[in-house]
């Protein structure tokens, strides 16, 4: 395997930082609705509206910033994330800190659709999806690192502290990307109406519907995740450990199917992905309706529930990019929005859920698992490859909106 550059590594340490402002707070989330004064469900729905503004917010900004030079533009996402959080941490109530989580969405909306387009633009074709692979690692690395550090903070310091901690992180991260990034200018001006026309392209809105229903089967519950693993006897001790667990799981899983999408093709990767998911949840549901409180058992299905949610994401991508290789840095923001929303029903949906009964949450997320395996084998030529051309074999080689380093 090539040497992955520095600055693919650098988007990659933004990524980790954006991940870790919209993860951790599944670590503390039981603290922090009592702190609150709100039930677990309730302040579970932060991270809703977070994944909707995100979904709203993606393609607005990708419009109003698209003349920013690209250092400049992630370097100031990553500043608002750290103002974000430190309105977070000093949230007198629950309104305030929803407020903040528009703001923290608003530089993550900023942050992640431009990191992933620049990697896809500096990547040869043939490692295109690798390089999208290091750019979600961060997501994912934030899944191993950042839960379970928050569910530590919050049981040894307080939630506000841990907040807090992100936005020292999120700081720190931007000096980053400032110091190691080389200056890229900005794209012409694209009116929002001519970005979302990428949406009535037929591979393109072929496969987005995949990424919604994705991650509203495989991340809905995850904000939920300390309140389900309770509910299969798992105890403070053992909560930090079973989340890096899937965070473990996350890494390893992104990282194969960025390799592995390159040499088999994404549908082959996302076959596997998705069955692996619904055998998961499928068994989470059992465990859950059996009361079974057995924790090796419960790490394991931590391990292959992570793997399996982040095995779709660069797959994804990929064929994105190959349904319309002009339009990279276009539907690449379609798909995050897309991801977001997912989240973001999924966890409506849990929170509906969960109240009644662990087991029939899981059920859902399940079903709706199997559905996308049906809605990927009706799909399965929905942005295939490209054959290579002058034109094609770069997504942003004659492309007028790109971004290319100074």
């Amino acid at each position: 395997m090539s040497r992955i550059p520095i600055r693919t590594l650098v988007l990659g340490l933004g990524t980790f930082a954006v991940g870790t402002d919209a993860y951790v707070v599944a670590g503390f989330l039981p603290a922090m609705a009592g702190s609150l004064r709100v039930s677990e469900s309730v302040a579970g729905q932060s991270a809703t509206v977070f994944a909707v503004a995100y979904a709203l917010l993606a393609p607005v900004l990708a419009t109003f910033t698209a003349r920013l030079p690209r250092r400049a533009l992630l370097t100031g996402a990553l500043v608002v994330l750290a103002l974000a959080n430190l309105g977070s941490a000093l949230a007198p109530n629950y309104a305030v800190l929803m407020l903040t989580r528009v703001l923290a969405a608003a530089g993550a909306a900023a942050f992640t659709p431009g990191a992933g387009a620049v990697a896809a633009a500096l990547a040869p074709p043939e490692q295109r999806a690798r390089a999208l692979a290091v750019v979600v690692g961060g997501l994912t690395v934030a899944t191993a690192l950042g839960v379970p550090l928050g569910n530590l903070a919050g049981r040894t310091l307080d939630w506000r502290t841990a907040l807090g901690l992100v936005a020292v992180l999120c700081a720190i991260c931007a000096v980053g990307v400032r110091a190691v990034m080389p200056a890229m200018p900005g794209n012409p001006s694209v009116p929002l109406r001519t970005r979302l026309a990428a949406l009535h392209h037929p591979g393109v809105l072929t496969v987005l519907p995949l990424t919604l229903i994705g991650m509203m089967a495989a991340y809905g519950l995850y904000a939920y995740a300390v309140p389900l693993l309770r509910a299969l006897g798992a105890t403070p001790e053992s909560e930090m450990w079973l989340l890096f667990l899937y965070g473990l799981g996350a890494v390893a899983g992104n990282l194969i199917a960025g390799g592995a999408a390159d040499r088999h093709g994404p549908v082959k990767v996302l076959s596997a992905g998705f069955a692996a998911l619904s055998l998961t949840l499928a068994a989470f549901t059992w465990a859950t309706g059996a009361g079974l409180h057995w924790l090796p058992l419960t790490g394991l299905l931590m391990l292959a529930w992570g793997a399996s949610t982040w095995f779709q994401t660069p797959a994804q991508q990929l064929r994105l990019i190959s349904a319309a290789p002009q339009e990279t840095a276009v539907v690449v923001g379609l798909n995050s929005s897309a991801l977001y929303l997912g989240i973001a029903l999924g966890t409506a949906l849990g929170g509906l859920l969960l109240p009644v009964r662990a087991p029939a949450a899981l059920g859902a997320s399940a079903a709706l698992a199997v559905l996308c395996l049906l809605y990927l084998a009706a799909t399965r030529r929905a942005g295939e490859r490209l054959p290579e051309t002058p034109a094609t074999a770069h997504p942003h080689a004659t492309h007028p909106g790109s971004a290319q380093p100074r």
